[in-house]
């Protein structure tokens, strides 16, 4: 039996009145029973006459529905009317033993359930022949309701009731599967994703802050990544592939997904398939805050449901892409084709996966380095613009190799941005990552004496420990992307090595000031792990019931440790030792005084006063910040005489203030 313990998530929200139907006045609904194609044992080929989507509404425990399919498959009722469903009851097949865990009940008012919503999850396993019951929270009415099987069963449901109440309802609460926020994705015909180029069409619609917060929106969607890709669809155990695929979507207008801060169309959802605690991007992005980059990809930890399938947890964050709120740079437009308007913006990927790449023009450098262009994309990159940028990255690495590469003049400071490169550096050295130099995106924006910039980060599932080609990390006597175990992208090893070997003391800086004024402290990285921990508690059961490789060496996995808790354990001591070992390596200083000393001070005072946050004392109009202990951003706006910000949750807070001229307070509070 599945136990998931429940607590709330730290949100800001207003709870709405919930108009679910009331069990007192519930009764049991017909209709006209529908559902795919049924199968017959007895000749193992499609039935017209046995196992019919009728025989789970004939209250006979001894008859049931067998769908021919194993995936996608289901049985309902068209009810004629909108009811709002109050509880549901079901059973299992005795004979064959029906596995009805984690099916889901859904409902829509379309009768292809293109609109449909999941109202229930059978979270435990059934024993076959007796009647269940499950509570229904949601407030929206349907027409049609089904329960779909998940994957690799033939449904084999012996008995479905459904109660409730005729009417519309409203979306005054629908329901969440966890605290966290839930992702449901239907396509065109139930069609599965099986390119990473070519999309298909279908709709999104998300629900959050306990069912009280939807969105919905058409889209299109594909598979994306490579490695996740690759495992996703040839991780086979016990004769059945384990599909639970990355995806890319591209919403039909733009909006800020669960209130993350850009407004786009375009979006990830990653699976994390081989990291088992399910969140070393999530770490890996707050480090790469920590140590200062100007822009770390927005994410949320999300559940995932799949043409009515559950699909367990993944991580909804940004496309990297140029943006407001993402990397912002200058949007070139096919017209920008000479004088200044050429010179940018470009956003490219270094990247050893170019040839995977045929979506996207491609080049190689003077030296060989492989780069793929992202922007402009295909649809809109000109000749010239092709010719600037190969032209233009092939000068700024001249000056890495150039006999006087140190010099600021007509070195590699005068071409790349040596800050930006040395924090993404040390963010893929902190977090122990083969991949620092295997994948690289670089900006170029526009002006022809615009530097070339890593602009953000990306792709940590393997890193902090994760990855058997570098297992032990901190047993390399030097950075580890320059060792042996670590991997690059053709010349990257030796184009890095000319920058890190000539900036030592830069380096030190960067992580002091790190270390001292960020926060990156072994004590703060383990709470922000912690408060991922529990904000996962209930997903990552589901998860790994419905993936359970806890005890399978999933990619590069060096070993397995039984249980989500142990890996999370095991996780937090790697950090532990590796900000040590980079204490030791980068030159931490016990008495550094830098930046904050040159700092005008900032006055005022935040507090915590019951379930509200107070910053009092500050100047009108500065700005500030509330984010939770896991980095979602709850709240932002300017200070008054005195800002009161309410939140729903008891919990750990990062309020973060600010006056624009480089004054800032960031305090961690506790709200009880």
């Amino acid at each position: 039996m599945l136990l998931i313990t429940m607590f709330a998530v730290s949100v800001l929200s207003v709870v709405l009145p919930v108009a679910t139907a009331s069990a007192a006045t519930a009764v049991k609904l017909t209709g006209s029973p529908i559902g795919t194609p049924s199968v017959d044992y007895a000749s193992g080929g499609r039935s017209l006459t046995v196992n019919q989507p009728s025989a789970a509404f004939d209250a006979d425990m001894a008859t049931y529905y067998a769908s021919y399919g194993t995936q996608y498959t289901w049985v309902g009722l068209d009810l004629g009317r909108p009811h709002v469903i109050s509880f549901v009851r079901f059973a299992a097949s005795s004979s064959p033993e029906g596995n009805m865990q984690l099916g889901v009940f859904e409902g829509a008012n379309e009768a292809d359930f293109s609109d449909a919503i999941p109202f229930c999850v059978v979270k435990d396993s059934p024993l076959g022949g007796r009647l269940y019951t499950e509570r229904v929270t949601c407030s929206r009415g349907f027409r049609y309701v089904r329960y779909v099987g998940p994957e690799g069963s033939r449904c084999n449901v012996a008995e479905l009731e459904f109660y409730g109440t005729e009417g519309a309802g409203d979306d005054s609460r629908l329901y969440q599967l966890t605290n966290l926020p839930l992702v449901v994705i239907r396509t065109l015909g139930e069609a599965e994703v099986t390119s990473r180029v070519t999309y298909i069409d279908g709709w999104l619609t998300t629900i959050s802050n306990d069912g009280t917060t939807f969105f919905t929106d058409t889209l299109k969607i594909r598979g994306r990544g490579n490695g996740s890709w690759e495992v996703s669809n040839n991780l086979a155990y016990g004769g059945q592939v384990w599909r639970k695929k990355p995806f890319r979507l591209k919403l039909a207008h733009k909006a800020r997904l669960l209130d993350m801060p850009a407004k786009a169309k375009n979006w990830v959802l990653i699976n994390n398939l081989s990291d088992k605690t399910l969140m070393r991007n999530m770490v890996a992005f707050e480090a790469s805050r920590r140590l200062g980059m100007d822009y770390t990809p927005a994410a949320r930890l999300v559940d995932v449901m799949y043409n009515g399938e559950l699909k367990g947890t993944y991580q909804l964050c940004d496309k990297i892409e140029a943006g407001k709120n993402r990397i912002e740079m200058t949007e070139m437009e096919p017209t920008d084709n000479a004088g200044e308007a050429l010179t940018g913006g470009y956003l490219i990927e270094i990247t050893a996966n170019q040839d995977r790449d045929a979506a996207n023009s491609i080049f190689q450098s003077a030296r060989g380095v492989p780069v793929t262009i992202q922007e402009p994309n295909d649809d809109d990159l000109t000749t010239q613009q092709y010719d600037y940028i190969c032209e233009a990255f092939s000068r700024m690495e001249a000056t890495v190799f150039a006999p006087d590469y140190t010099s600021p003049a007509s070195g590699y400071p005068s071409t790349l941005d040596v800050d930006a490169f040395l924090k993404h550096f040390l963010t893929g050295e902190l977090c122990g990552t083969t991949d620092n130099y295997w994948s690289v995106y670089m900006s170029k924006d526009r002006g022809e004496d615009e530097k070339f910039k890593c602009c953000t980060v990306w792709d940590f599932d393997l890193a902090l420990e994760n990855d058997a080609r570098t297992y032990p990390i901190n047993t390399v006597a030097g950075y580890l992307c320059f060792s042996g175990k670590s991997s690059a992208a053709r010349g990257m090893k030796d184009f890095a090595r000319r920058i890190v070997n000539t900036q030592e003391q830069r380096i030190s800086e960067l992580w002091n000031e790190a270390r001292h004024e960020r926060g990156l402290t072994a004590d703060v990285m383990l709470a922000f792990v912690d408060s991922l921990a529990q904000e996962l508690q209930q997903s990552q059961a589901y998860n790994f019931l419905r993936w359970p490789i806890l005890d399978i060496l999933v990619q590069q996995n060096f070993q397995t440790l039984g249980s989500f808790d142990s890996e999370v354990a095991f996780m937090k001591q790697f950090i532990i030792d590796r900000i040590a070992w980079l204490d030791q390596k980068a030159g931490y200083r016990a008495d550094y005084t830098g930046v904050s000393s040159q700092r005008p001070p900032l006055g005022g005072t935040v507090y915590a006063s019951g379930r509200t946050i107070v910053m009092a004392g500050f100047d009108a109009g500065c700005t500030y910040r509330v984010c939770s202990a896991g980095g979602q951003c709850l709240g932002v706006g300017q200070t008054s005489a005195s800002s009161v910000v309410c939140v729903v949750s008891p919990g750990v807070y990062i309020v973060t203030v600010g006056n624009g001229q480089d004054a800032r307070q960031q305090r961690k509070i506790l709200v009880r």
